[in-house]
């Protein structure tokens, strides 16, 4: 297996779709699929009637027909649904996920790598965040039915995952440790009923013998283990996750603060400019030489998308780059396109500001948030929207006990309404500024929930270098191709020309 020079990030919830994947893929890099809440991005395309039939063919593809064929009557809508309808939803998931929610999680996650890898024989990843733990197991068990050749995985430090990979493409059944939460003393009766009989038990597992393939259907057994890259802000968390993870980890990203979507804490605690963003210093600077002692191909990240940077992080001894902003706002992405538009003009315009919120993010990451009409950004936007918790992807675990005293795992959300969060044993301030990445992520790539007298509004992340597309989109236009953005990177490497 080739590796990549350029890596595509891995972005938002269905920003990196398979269609932007497999364009990269075809230009030799290596296309990422987001893995990010991919069973309610499924679900809701095929609400919205698959009008192109690639769903159907994924379906056709996947190895156990049975679930494809219930989940396919389930969620299909032929003429897609009501513009003014409310998707159907996917139940929320405890630490017992039940047979229902594994099944989707496994079938999406399947029919987006093999949408991706279609057609051609080029590289195809996905892009988990540690911090969403509970779909992570039959998720990349789907992943990896469809052959994925990579793994990356940030926002957090995910050290059981190379040996998660091991074991799954052996066949075997495996365990992730879900990280809990400081203890609550009861439990209420309304989030019994909410999360069921959930057993105190502080793993997730998952057994792929319970998901048999069809005889014949998968080309080979065991599946094969896709290469591990770990998204990491520092080389103390690479050497770490390369000396203490449970199996071998093939490389690393080092994504620095200026990235879009979720960055790193900064070291040392966090301190607030004027402006309200984190303070970031030297601190938070990687040590080259450092990750160069690995011996490990390493990639940078965070406005790295230019002819030049590329060069730069070839000199410093990286394999190559991972860039996320400029594949984020071209023709393949997920956005939509009257997002599309007004970000690129905007950009032209030189109207474009990007603000590291410190607090959006339920999951206590700082996270990178455009200011654009329209959307969650606005404080009027965010001030109007009713607390709604209705995806608990973001939500984090805690032990309880229930009413008869038995220890019990419970889930909460700091965006979710405050007197429930307060109920379940968080505090109120936690809550302050939190905003729904959910529901808004999912907004940004035309999958907005409906409700009665509303419609969610969207949030689009992109990184510091959002504020540098001018030249590029002057020159290619802001109908730009992946195709673009690739010759653009690869300009000055011989890459580029063994390809013309």
């Amino acid at each position: 297996m080739n590796t990549p020079v350029l890596i595509q990030g891995g972005m938002g919830v269905g920003v990196s779709n398979w269609r932007l994947a497999r364009a990269v893929s075809m230009e030799g890099q290596l296309g990422v699929v987001s893995g990010t809440m991919l069973d309610t991005v499924f679900a809701r395309r095929l609400q919205d009637g698959d009008p192109e039939g690639a769903l159907k063919r994924a379906c056709e593809a996947f190895p156990l027909p049975e679930i494809a064929d219930r989940l396919w009557k389930h969620f299909f809508i032929p003429a897609g649904k009501a513009d003014d309808a409310p998707y159907l939803p996917v139940p929320m998931m405890g630490n017992r996920p039940g047979r229902f929610n594994t099944e989707l999680l496994i079938l999406a996650n399947f029919a987006e790598v093999f949408l991706a890898k279609e057609g051609h024989d080029g590289l195809i990843g996905i892009n988990y965040l540690e911090k969403i733990q509970v779909p992570t197991l039959p998720s990349l068990y789907g992943a990896m039915l469809a052959g994925v050749d990579y793994v990356l995985m940030g926002a957090g430090i995910p050290r059981a995952i190379p040996g998660i990979l091991d074991d799954l493409s052996a066949g075997l059944a495996v365990s992730l440790k879900l990280d809990v939460t400081q203890e609550k003393s009861e439990i209420g009766q309304e989030e019994e009923d909410e999360e069921g009989e959930a057993k105190a038990d502080p793993y997730l597992h998952f057994n792929p013998s319970d998901f048999p393939a069809q005889a014949g259907a998968v080309p080979s057994q065991p599946l094969k283990r896709p290469k591990f890259i770990a998204i990491v802000s520092s080389h103390t968390l690479a050497t770490n996750l390369a000396r203490k993870a449970s199996g071998y980890v093939d490389g690393f990203v080092i994504e620095n603060h200026q990235a879009g979507g979720h960055n790193a804490p900064p070291r040392g605690g966090t301190s607030l400019s004027p402006s309200g963003e984190p303070i970031y210093g030297e601190r938070d600077r990687a040590n080259l030489a450092e990750l160069r002692k690995l011996n490990r191909p390493f990639w940078l990240a965070g406005k790295y998308g230019s002819a030049d940077k590329l060069q730069e992080a070839l000199a410093e001894g990286a394999q190559g780059v991972q860039v996320g902003t400029l594949f984020a706002f071209c023709r393949e992405s997920g956005i939509s396109d009257d997002i599309k538009e007004t970000v690129l003009q905007k950009a032209l315009d030189g109207t474009l500001t990007v603000f590291t919120d410190p607090a959006a993010s339920a999951s206590g990451y700082p996270f990178k948030v455009l200011s654009l009409e329209g959307t969650l950004s606005q404080a009027s936007i965010y001030e109007d929207r009713r607390r709604v918790c209705d995806l608990g992807y973001l939500r984090s675990a805690y032990t309880a006990h229930n009413r008869a005293g038995k220890p019990v795992i419970g889930f909460r959300c700091p965006g979710e309404r405050e007197i429930d969060f307060v109920r379940k044993g968080g505090s109120h301030k936690e809550t302050a500024e939190r905003k729904c990445l959910c529901n808004a992520l999912l907004a940004t790539v035309g999958l907005a929930q409906k409700r009665q007298d509303y419609q969610e509004p969207p949030i689009i992340t992109a990184g510091d270098h959002a504020l540098e597309l001018k030249p590029f989109v002057e020159r290619e236009g802001k109908q730009y191709s992946a195709r673009a953005v690739v010759r653009h990177i690869l300009q000055k490497t011989q890459l580029l020309q063994e390809s013309t």
